[in-house]
């Protein structure tokens, strides 16, 4: 089963839960933040197309 690892969104009060949140209004750091954790945490970021990134493990057990 996968697991999110992070978040990445425009606003804080449109997400919740137990994964580390990263609020970021600019859109190309938005971008940029989701690509780069994307890097450190070896997951993958899916664009939600609301503002929001997910960054998700596949590989969890």
């Amino acid at each position: 089963m996968a697991k999110i690892v992070a978040i990445v969104t425009i606003e804080r009060n449109a997400v919740a839960g137990g994964a580390p949140i990263f609020v970021e209004p600019d859109t190309n750091k938005r971008e940029s933040t989701a690509f780069l954790l994307e890097k450190i945490l070896d997951a993958n970021a899916h664009d939600l197309k609301n503002g929001t990134f997910i960054l998700v493990d596949h590989r969890h057990e």
